[in-house]
């Protein structure tokens, strides 16, 4: 056991002990010496340094025995009710967010080693994930498979003791500086496009794995192609049942839901309003009767989702994968985007889109009026989360779906014919 591994086990034995009230006293003066917020002085195209310093901090907080609250202590978690989640997501609100870069491996990649992962995999991966020490990304989207995830192509064989993955996936957000990812691959194409899908735990850094950046709009390059050439997977990297990787990656895209849409803190937030305001004023448009309706618009809707996301954690205290209800948080924070991205253009002007590095806050003006275009993609589409709230929450007629008995290999999906 290493020196770090001592102090965490230590503040986790003590966190056992406390009340609620002594807990969220602890969380309080943590945050306030230490979520003090994120500075970069050089451009971080690659978010490296952001991911770095969000590792740091995450230390930090499994050191100090306020990571991973609701996991069990074998597995480096606290193994605390969620009422005391749910204080220290209150008072994480308070504060800057120190942990944005670890939104995937936190909000997806954990829950779902917790969930589903063996005890083997758990005892392996779960602590070092919970304390930031490794980093884990999702991989699901193929140039032939976005929207419609179940018609991947990369394929898992098994080949003695071990899988032979081949194929490739992309939008990859930070694959380049991730240690380990999730991924589904076809492991039956006998079998329709639904029942032939199994997922794994993949090493990003074996042998056989290719990741090549995608230049975003706003001169970011945090997604990525991730191509894989007869990469060896050991047999115990299969995560679940062999042919249910469809159900499994279905309960991955809830918490992806759930994490974008209500984050990691907890309470009424309204961070896009709160920028769009400050903007107003100092463009002297606060006074404006016109962008103060659209301002209260951006705001309601910003505490609606706030409403919606605390409904979403509450049916999550009894520990199961969330529902098909995170998909309306979803869909809320793309509303949001889309809505701002219009007030910010009439606020700024040119500065809304391209900016002078010189300008305070004009790169954040149009980073933001560009990021914005993904929030109705990312995810899973507008589309997407509307048919699954009209499916699964109002529960409406669901879309006729002509091939779902037919043999995967016989569909002309992707590069098939």
């Amino acid at each position: 056991m290493t020196a770090t591994d001592s102090t965490t086990a230590s503040a986790q034995t003590n966190a056992s002990a406390e009340t609620e009230d002594e807990f969220r006293a602890r969380c309080q003066a943590f945050l306030a010496d230490n979520a003090t917020g994120l500075v970069f002085e050089q451009p971080d195209p690659r978010g490296a340094n952001e991911l770095e310093a969000c590792k740091v901090f995450q230390q930090q907080v499994a050191d100090a025995g306020l990571a991973g609250v609701t996991y069990p202590v074998a597995f480096g978690g606290l193994g605390l009710p969620k009422s005391y989640d749910r204080i220290w997501r209150e008072e994480y609100a308070k504060h800057h967010d120190m942990t944005g870069q670890l939104t995937i491996s936190h909000g997806m990649c954990v829950p779902m080693l917790a969930e589903y992962g063996s005890d083997e995999q758990k005892a392996a991966y779960l602590a070092d994930a919970i304390a930031g020490r490794t980093v884990w990304c999702q991989m699901f989207s193929e140039p032939g498979a976005g929207s419609d995830v179940a018609s991947l192509q990369t394929k898992a064989e098994l080949d003695g003791d071990e899988w032979t993955l081949n194929g490739q996936k992309v939008w990859t957000t930070l694959a380049h500086v991730s240690d380990y990812g999730i991924i589904v691959a076809r492991t039956n194409p006998d079998a329709p496009k639904h029942a032939g899908i199994s997922m794994f735990i993949v090493d990003i850094g074996a042998p056989g794995v290719e990741i090549r950046a995608i230049n975003q709009i706003d001169g970011g390059k945090h997604f990525n192609e991730v191509f894989f050439t007869d990469v060896r997977l050991p047999k115990n990297a299969l995560m679940g049942e062999l042919n249910a990787g469809w159900r499994l990656a279905t309960a991955m895209l809830m918490y992806e839901r759930v994490a974008i849409g209500t984050g990691s803190s907890s309470g009424i937030k309204t961070p896009t309003s709160d920028f769009l305001i400050k903007t107003a004023r100092q463009h002297d448009k606060l006074g404006d009767r016109v962008t103060r309706q659209e301002l209260m618009k951006i705001y309601s809707e910003e505490t609606a989702k706030s409403l919606v996301s605390l409904r979403t954690r509450a049916e999550l205290k009894a520990g199961n994968t969330p529902g098909p209800g995170g998909s309306l948080g979803k869909l809320h924070g793309a509303k949001i985007a889309r809505m701002s991205r219009l007030l910010m253009m009439n606020l700024a002007g040119p500065a809304g889109a391209a900016w002078d590095p010189a300008a305070a806050d004009g790169d954040r003006l149009a980073n933001s009026t560009l990021r914005s275009f993904s929030a109705n993609i990312a995810g899973g589409t507008d589309e997407i989360q509307k048919n699954i709230i009209g499916d699964r929450v109002l529960g409406l007629p669901r879309d006729i779906s002509v091939d779902r008995d037919v043999p995967f290999k016989e569909l002309r999906v992707g590069t098939q014919n």
